[in-house]
């Protein structure tokens, strides 16, 4: 595996989720499936990961399958819930009510 990452993958990484909806979340094996790259769940959250270096992209909008947020992120939750996402009891969004519909 290359060490660099290619920019126009990351370009692509980051324009899908620049088109995630205001109070909406979609996961990191939802954008791995949306270009094309189904197993690369994990790419897409290291990509994620450096997007200020890119630009301002709504990454705060991308959780786990689970809804479960960014470890080490706390700002995240209050974010998503500025845009009005709804948060189960666990901690983790409600995956049935706010993930982003585009597949």
């Amino acid at each position: 595996m290359k060490k660099v990452l290619e920019e126009e993958l990351i370009y692509e990484i980051l324009s899908v989720v620049e088109e995630i909806p205001e109070g909406t979340v979609a996961s990191y094996g939802q954008i791995a499936r949306l270009i094309g790259r189904d197993r690369n769940a994990r790419l897409v959250g290291r990509v994620l990961s450096m997007a200020q270096f890119y630009g301002n992209y709504p990454c705060h909008r991308v959780v786990n399958h689970a809804g479960r947020t960014a470890p080490g992120w706390g700002q995240q939750r209050f974010l998503l819930e500025e845009e009005g996402v709804i948060f189960k009891d666990n901690g983790c969004v409600d995956m049935k009510k706010c993930q982003w519909d585009c597949e």
